[in-house]
């Protein structure tokens, strides 16, 4: 059977499969048949980013839906973080993100959220994709006068707004604060702003100028340095860049220096601590994620367990071990007493009140842990290759391996959302660790 979903949705070329009208409308089908019952009239939300296709696939999805019985309810540009929150808050049966994330323009993808704001697991996924290829639906349709409407929800954006605002400690204010925030031209454009204003910050913008392809076009999350640089110029307190659909966190401190999401996650984490609100004194994050932050959660007194890459697994774990707080490297950050799924906006709010509580500046607080060095390369394929069978190359993982010797590691996986092989060494000689990145890279 053919497969649709990848780690976080399903992703494509739009226009080609799988990111076409055709599955698209079947994919609204299917999740339209997966949450009726015959108890109720049900409803399901639609929220897209900035993207050009994102029109043809809105309205393919809205379409299937609707011909299931299921109504719809249209959100337009809004946080994938955003339609989690509006899906839950409207008791909605699920919700629907058009986005492509951090990939370019040319891409786009579609993930699920259930009615509790969490992304289906994938049995559900499974289920989806069955329903698809095996006609199943066909004859399932309901007569004319049973079919959905499609209505559209004015004050999202505003609902959204509010919500965010409430996650900040109303004893701080922002008054004092200057941002330099990049939206990307993504789905954070027309909310980002506005949050950080309304609580008393002064706000200079870039990528708040969506024209369709211009989505993460280097600026954002993905070219953190058009951010830092303004920062510089302008004298700011912090530059916040969001990906393009603001799941996504990477911020720089006042003198322009990147910090990742290891770092804004053992500030956070620390903040935690102290104030006995991180659950199990754990943190969750992934095999990204630099040894620096392992050390300096344990210096901290806590602790860090590792999953597999995507926020969807950080989440999955800390729900069935019942951790508060996760992330990754890459900057999505997950506060799950606060919301169900990574959000920028929500994160750079976190880490502004601890900055707010401590009156110290940005670089003062990321020297809370220090980074190991490390080299992330990319391969990219034709096809999708599985590494293991590449000739001698588990045999040039443990030569390798033993040169980085117990102060190292090595990872080599598959992108989930693009046709990458990523690589990734660690260790503590520069070196070194670009040399066996190269010897990989070369081997693939």
């Amino acid at each position: 059977m053919q497969k649709l979903f990848g780690t976080d949705g399903i992703r494509g070329i739009a226009n080609v499969f799988p990111m076409t009208t055709e599955i698209a409308m079947q994919v609204g089908r299917a999740i339209a048949f997966i949450v009726k019952d015959e108890s109720k009239r049900h409803r399901i939300v639609i929220g897209k980013d900035t993207r050009l296709s994102c029109y043809m696939l809105e309205n393919s999805l809205a379409a299937g839906i609707c011909s299931m019985g299921v109504d719809v309810l249209l959100v337009g540009p809004m946080p994938t973080p955003g339609i989690a929150f509006i899906t839950t808050s409207m008791r909605a049966d699920a919700g629907v993100v058009i986005s492509a994330s951090h990939n370019p323009f040319q891409d786009n993808g579609i993930k699920i959220f259930s009615n509790d704001g969490f992304k289906l697991p994938d049995e559900t996924e499974a289920h989806i994709e069955d329903l698809i290829f095996s006609n199943k639906m066909a004859s399932l349709c309901p007569l004319a006068d049973e079919v959905g409407k499609a209505t559209r929800i004015d004050d999202a954006k505003g609902r959204y707004i509010v919500f965010l605002k409430n996650t900040f400690p109303h004893k701080y204010e922002l008054d004092d604060f200057h941002i330099v925030l990049d939206c990307a031209h993504g789905a954070t454009y027309n909310v980002a702003p506005h949050v950080f204003e309304e609580l008393g910050a002064t706000v200079t913008t870039l990528g708040v100028s969506p024209n369709g392809i211009n989505i993460n076009d280097r600026c954002g999350a993905l070219h953190p340095e058009l951010m830092a640089e303004k920062v510089k110029e302008l004298g700011a307190d912090i530059g916040l860049a969001l990906d393009g659909d603001g799941d996504r966190l990477i911020v720089c401190d006042e003198k322009g220096r990147i910090v990742d999401g290891d770092h804004i996650m053992a500030i956070c984490a620390k903040d935690l601590l102290k104030r006995r609100k991180l659950k199990k004194k754990t943190l969750v994050s992934t095999v990204m994620s630099n040894m620096g932050l392992h050390i300096a959660m344990e210096q901290m007194g806590g602790t860090m367990v590792r999953t597999a890459v995507g926020d969807r697994y950080v989440v999955e774990h800390m729900r069935k071990e019942g951790y508060s707080f996760g992330g990754e490297q890459s900057g999505h950050l997950v506060f799950l007493d606060h919301i169900t799924t990574g959000d920028g906006i929500l994160a750079a709010l976190q880490l502004l009140s601890v900055m707010n509580k401590t009156q110290k500046p940005l670089s003062e607080l990321a020297t809370v842990m220090e980074s190991y060095p490390q080299v992330l390369k990319n391969v990219r394929t034709e096809t999708k290759i599985d590494i293991n069978t590449i000739p001698g190359f588990l045999d040039t993982i443990e030569k390798l391996e033993n040169k980085l010797g117990k102060t190292g590691r090595i990872l080599v996986r598959p992108s989930g959302t693009e046709p990458l092989i990523r690589v990734m060494v660690e260790g503590s000689n520069e070196d070194l660790i670009n040399e066996i990145a190269d010897e990989l890279c070369g081997l693939i």
